[in-house]
């Protein structure tokens, strides 16, 4: 149940931050960051006091958080290590083309740097840096911000009070015209084998933005629906061992589980609006085409809801089970004590009568009169033992 967040940094209002040595080759000295683009510096100023103090290595020398940039036209990738800023004009300049640039975990000067060159809105750079967003689709201007929770399975030989079951992460998707730019936290989706198995489909990438936008969902919530597969071999377990008189079943094994489950519904059930907004025939930005796919991604996505709230169910009812269990091991262990009670009370009893200090108590001067007593106080328990047994009280 792991989800990173993105400390942001900081970037001087006079020196723009730059993405690599490269970077600034490729633009040949133009000026990456206008100075009248108000909203960035906006952004930069309120996420800056939340960055890195004085001391920290400047913007120059942090790694850069792009991990691929490329140029696609008539559904194929052009040649070349390309600059995101080169790409973005080529793609421009051509009547079928648009840019993937993939970030992964972006520090802030690199984003608003990135921002500027593509137009993006300062309040989407900000839940881009930040990561701490709920599935959701926005659009601003031109520019459509798409908001995926990834999730993977982590594998455990045993189930345990601790055990992470469920690992989070965010992929955020910017889809303009002609390009899409997207910003992934965690490691619950690598995105590189989505951007491989795209690239051998030409006839998809003609549909340009949004075929990249459809790929990326559908390798999320097919993420989705392993983890669901998988979490219903631990249902089992827990199932079992509830059930199963040899074990234990503890209790805080299934409120781990509970949690993890929370966590996973925390990714897979926002993510049916934008879902539905998508598939729309209203929706004039997704092409056609496109919107058949996604809606079969909406079919797995519906899938997968309809198995989580049936786990969280099953797991309602297993604690319910575990929880009357527990009551009625209480129960028997008060019957047992109650039993043990009754028998110690027989000889109690006996032995205050015989310990008040009367003279004439009946068979004080028996000569086995001892014996006799200590044979009757034996019976009576023995008599009631079985008695307790045979009711099943002990």
């Amino acid at each position: 149940m792991t989800e990173r967040t993105q400390r942001a940094g900081t970037t001087s209002p006079d020196g723009p931050a730059t993405t690599g040595n490269r970077n600034a080759g490729a633009t040949g000295g133009r000026a990456l960051r206008p100075r009248n683009w108000s909203p960035v510096r906006a952004v930069t100023r309120r996420l800056s006091s939340d960055g890195a103090q004085s001391g920290e290595p400047s913007a120059d020398r942090r790694r850069s958080a792009v991990v691929d940039c490329a140029l696609y036209l008539d559904g194929q990738r052009q040649a070349g290590d390309w600059d995101y800023a080169d790409a973005l004009a080529a793609a421009r300049s051509a009547e079928a083309g648009f840019v993937w640039l993939g970030l992964h975990e972006p520090e802030l000067a690199e984003m608003t740097e990135i921002a500027t060159t593509y137009g993006l809105h300062e309040l989407a750079v900000e839940d881009a840096v930040k990561a701490q967003q709920r599935p959701k689709l926005e659009r601003f201007g031109e520019v459509s911000f798409l908001v995926l929770r990834t999730a993977r399975y982590c594998e455990h030989t045993e189930l345990t009070e601790n055990s992470e079951v469920v690992e989070t992460g965010q992929v955020m998707l910017f889809i303009g015209p002609q390009f899409v730019v997207s910003v992934r936290h965690g490691d619950a989706c690598r995105l590189a084998p989505v951007r491989e198995e795209l690239e051998a489909r030409r006839e998809l990438l003609l549909n340009g933005p949004w075929a990249v936008a459809y790929a990326i969902t559908d390798r999320v919530v097919d993420l989705y629906l392993e983890v669901a597969d998988q979490l219903e071999d631990d249902m089992d377990v827990l199932e079992t061992e509830v059930f199963d008189r040899q074990t234990s079943g503890r209790i805080q094994r299934i409120y781990q589980m509970k949690r993890e489950l929370v966590e996973f519904k925390r990714a897979v059930m926002p993510l049916q609006r934008p879902l539905v907004t998508l598939t729309s025939q209203m929706n004039r930005d997704v092409p056609k085409e496109v919107r058949r796919y996604f809606r079969d991604v909406q079919d797995h996505l519906s899938r997968t809801v309809e198995q989580v709230n049936s786990y969280d169910d099953l797991l309602n009812s297993i604690l319910q089970a575990r929880l009357a269990q527990v009551t009625v091991d209480q129960n028997n262990d008060m019957r047992k004590i109650a039993a043990w009670a009754a028998i110690a009370a027989v000889w109690t009893a006996i032995a205050g009568i015989y310990g008040m200090n009367f003279d004439f108590m009946p068979e004080l001067r028996m000569t086995y009169g001892y014996p006799v007593v200590l044979a009757l106080m034996l019976s009576i328990s023995l008599a009631l033992y079985r008695w307790f047994r045979r009711n099943d009280w002990l």
